[in-house]
């Protein structure tokens, strides 16, 4: 072919825009990495959760563009991953222009199967590479290749790779310069006179697009494409638009055809011709070891044990390995507030600012990374190992019935370590309905910051009246409550609220694979890079604010007030006076500040689960960050802000606490019901602003807040039944 000037000239100016389509498991993403190295950025798309991975590549001294598209079995676009592809193929001011050059990658080993895209995307009329990837797993497995007259039948060239290994990567950068300057477009299929009937009736409507080749792309995809409509791309009213689609797969289905099935059915034969004589399978290839792993693996029974064993090995080590680097981070944390404090302490609201505020929402955010990275690694080496995917194979009929699929099993497991981590894991669920059902689930299981509660509830309220054997069932009760509520929650919201259908369970079982240092490095860095980037602002803003709330307004007076009305214990030295003291005035500014003020207001809202005022206070002071809600019991209790759930100081302090007001005035405050239903609220209530803010980065802040005003419902709901519940029932 000639080349064309034009696309020389955007190449000697590194203009050149790269994409990078193909099917799941086909290892797009090694390549990606491979070829773009550190030169990448990751975001979503605009007003989607979809991942945009967009860097720049080298060929010898041309730098291009690299867009790597979500990966998709088919350009008819069933989910918005695939919705999101064939916009980027065919431009779109929010996403970018048409790329330059396409870049297919398919597995070597299911080559048939995997050009589907390719031949679909050939309407483009773009340059295009084939990087067969996995090639020496495909050779191992017997599979021969004549490249030669692959490249002459499709008319674009064919470059052997092993992304994993780096391997074929300089001749696939070599390729994509030739086939730009050489416009080797895929040999486009011949359509039936139907649907290219139907194929005119829609470019009709889409004239104001210049280019011919990206008309009919678009207008083959409004075609094609029945289950996400993209007729806001034809000129005419909605009516119009309508009609247009209707009429032009009418015609198609008069010539015979379905249009959901039509390309399949039409061009799996044309990719069979194709590849006739250029692949040849020579000899048998043992699978002994696949076949032999998966009849111990997918077993109903031994595979549910294997699986089970292996998940909780997952969230032990999340939870085991994960404490002493936290440990770590917190002693860090601490020792920069200590050396901060004693720098501004001649300056207590600049010093209150950057201890309590800034270095705290610092030490906030950098203390989920160990989990984060921990449940990151484990999940890539399960996902990138093939097992994975067997194992949501596993579990996906316990959770069909409630519109989830087995992918959405190991992000709900993993909230029990924390609701960071799981609603990262979610981005391995395609369909964005079951992985926004997934977003919002996973808050609902009990994870390791509300143990402090149970356990102080438990320690000071359960155990000395009914024994440990009652206690641990009410421990693990609490624990069971997060999936009890949350699998009908999201059966309510899959069919009530999206009215969305059961998700179609579509699942390849990738070969069993040695994973790669190199892909799990970056795996690792992506994922801490996004959470620091994305959510840690948020965390670190929302820190900020609820210190002001907590100290402001911090009357001038209140401490002169409250030292001459102190009167120091006989018993007690000077020292020990001046530290009651100041755990006095900390629970009378807590008092006096805009949150305690706020709870006082509040408390007539928790008056029926039972709570007082200095309760409501506890739970709006944790709504950042639920585990505080220990120290600031201690502060309102005059023991200071150094307590703990074990703390049995706190415990019989809380025992002592009696209603001062009210018609409960001399009853105790805390009882077996409001223990229980404190437990409870903080079981369901989203008292988490990492969490919110890790909703807000993958879905919305609509959805981050919506569900955070549902959860506080909800908790609110079920403090006030078990309380009155237990109540009756105490007597």
């Amino acid at each position: 072919m000639s080349a064309d000037p034009s696309a020389a000239a955007a190449v000697a100016e590194g203009a050149l825009r790269v994409v990078l389509i193909g099917q799941p498991n086909t290892g797009k993403t090694s390549l990606f990495n491979r070829l773009t190295g550190l030169r990448q950025r990751v975001g979503n798309y605009p007003g989607v959760t979809v991942e945009r991975k967009e860097g720049i590549g080298r060929a010898g001294d041309v730098a291009f563009t690299l867009v790597d598209l979500p990966g998709t079995y088919s350009l008819n676009a069933l989910s918005m991953d695939e919705h999101i592809s064939v916009r980027a193929l065919a431009g779109h001011p929010d996403i970018g222009p048409v790329p330059d050059v396409i870049v297919c990658v398919v597995d070597a080993a299911k080559l048939q199967r995997s050009l589907l895209p390719a031949f679909q995307a050939a309407a483009l009329g773009r340059p295009m590479v084939l990087a067969l990837n996995f090639f020496d797993e495909a050779e191992a497995l017997g599979w021969r290749f004549d490249l030669p007259l692959l490249e002459e039948r499709l008319g674009i060239p064919v470059v052997p790779t092993v992304g994993h290994r780096g391997e074929g990567i300089g001749a696939l950068k070599e390729a994509v310069l030739r086939a730009s300057r050489q416009r080797m477009a895929l040999t486009a299929p011949e359509w039936p006179p139907a649907v290219q009937e139907a194929v005119r009736m829609l470019e009709t409507r889409l004239d104001y697009i210049e280019d011919t080749d990206v008309r009919r792309f678009r207008a083959q995809r409004l075609l094609f494409d029945t289950a996400i409509r993209a007729e806001d791309d034809l000129a005419g009213s909605p009516t119009q638009r309508h009609e247009a689609v209707e009429a032009a797969r009418s015609c198609v289905m008069r010539g015979g055809y379905a249009p959901a099935t039509a390309e399949p059915v039409l061009l799996f034969p044309v990719i069979e011709r194709m590849l006739a004589g250029a692949l040849e399978k020579s000899g048998t290839a043992s699978r002994r070891v696949t076949e032999g792993l998966d009849q111990v693996l997918l077993h109903p029974v031994a595979g549910l044990l294997v699986f089970a064993l292996l998940m909780f090995g997952v969230f032990q080590a999340v939870y085991s390995w994960a404490g002493p680097l936290m440990e770590g981070i917190e002693s860090l944390t601490a020792a920069l507030q200590e050396a901060a404090g004693g720098v501004l302490e001649g300056m207590p609201v600049v010093q209150s600012l950057v201890v309590d505020g800034v270095i705290a929402g610092l030490g906030g955010v950098a203390v989920f990374l160990p989990q984060i990275l921990i449940l990151t690694l484990l999940v890539a080496l399960l996902e990138d190992c093939g097992y994975l995917a067997r194992a949501a194979f596993l579990v996906d009929k316990a959770l069909g019935w409630c519109g989830l699929s087995g992918k959405s099993f190991v992000p709900l497991m993993s909230g029990y370590a924390c609701a960071i981590p799981a609603i990262m894991a979610t981005r391995t669920i395609e369909d964005p309905k079951a992985r926004l059902t997934t977003i919002l689930a996973a808050p609902l299981m009990s994870c390791s910051a509300r143990l402090p509660v149970y356990v102080l509830m438990i320690g000071a309220f359960i155990e000395p009246r009914h024994g440990s054997t009652v206690a641990a069932l009410v421990l693990l009760a609490m624990h069971l409550l997060g999936p009890v509520v949350a699998l009908p929650l999201a059966w309510l919201f899959q069919k009530r609220i999206l009215k969305a259908p059961a998700p179609p369970f579509v699942l390849e079982l990738p070969p069993y694979r040695r994973p790669t240092l190199r892909d799990l490095s970056w795996r690792l860095w992506h994922r801490a890079h996004r959470f620091l980037t994305d959510a840690g602002t948020i965390i670190l803003a929302m820190s900020v604010v609820i210190w002001a709330l907590l100290y402001f307004p911090r009357p001038a007076q209140l401490e002169d007030t409250l030292r001459a009305a102190w009167s120091v214990p006989a018993d007690m030295d000077p020292e020990e006076a001046e530290e009651a003291f100041q755990a006095h005035l900390d629970s009378a500014y807590l008092e006096q500040s805009y949150l305690g003020r706020a709870g006082r207001w509040m408390q007539p809202v928790f008056d029926p689960a039972g709570f007082d005022w200095k309760i409501t206070v506890a739970l709006l002071a944790s709504f950042p960050a639920r585990e505080v809600v220990i120290s600031t019991l201690g502060i309102i209790y005059q023991l200071g802000g150094g307590e703990d759930e074990a703390s049995e100081g706190l415990r019989r302090r809380l025992r002592q606490e009696l209603w001062t007001e009210g018609p409960r005035a001399g009853h105790p405050v805390f009882t077996v019901p409001v223990a229980a239903a404190v437990m409870v609220f903080f079981a369901i209530c989203m008292q988490c602003g990492a969490t919110v803010a890790m909703i807000t980065a993958e879905a919305s802040w609509r959805w981050a807040w919506g569900a955070f005003a549902a959860m506080t419902a909800l908790a609110w709901l079920g403090a006030v039944l078990t309380y009155q519940i237990l109540g009756r029932v105490a007597g």
